[in-house]
């Protein structure tokens, strides 16, 4: 199932003991006007998630890599569930650069790499960057999406 297919509410689950992990998640949450994200924190010791133990989801798979699950009980794995957060919050040129065709083998190969040294990759900055770049592309969408409502466009 591609991301193209999913449909929202998106239920994602992250590690939030990760700096980079939950700024990121909290930060497009913040942007998600149209309450379209579930985030759920998969790190806690005593995590049970029925949905997830069902379809043979462990938490050891989610803190590996991020996974979500779109309202058809879909699961979604690594790159496609930072292309599916960011169009929940009409984040169009995070969600583009995501799934980019071109980018798209970089990102599957290089994400699973900042996944597994998150932490230290919280430790040097790399959180700060990220984060400001996410927060400036979604303040933008925010502004762009609520410039039309009820089919009517404003040109400020």
């Amino acid at each position: 199932m591609s991301a193209a297919q999913a449909e929202f509410p998106l239920t994602t689950y992250y590690d939030a003991s990760c700096p980079l992990c939950r700024q990121e998640m909290h930060t497009i949450k913040r942007y998600d006007w149209r309450d379209r994200l579930r985030l759920v924190d998969c790190s806690v010791a005593d995590f049970d998630d029925p949905v997830a133990r069902q379809a043979g989801v462990t938490q050891a798979e989610m803190m590996r890599l991020i996974r979500a699950r779109d309202a058809h009980g879909l699961w979604f794995v690594g790159v496609d569930v930072f292309v599916l957060a960011y169009r929940a919050t009409d984040n169009r040129l995070v969600a583009g650069l995501w799934a980019n065709a071109w980018l798209r083998p970089l990102w599957d190969r290089l994400y699973p790499w900042v996944a597994r040294y998150r932490m230290p990759l919280s430790k040097i900055g790399f959180t700060g960057l990220f984060n400001r770049l996410v927060r400036w592309s979604a303040a933008r969408a925010h502004r762009r999406s609520r410039s039309c409502q009820d089919g009517l466009c404003r040109l400020d």
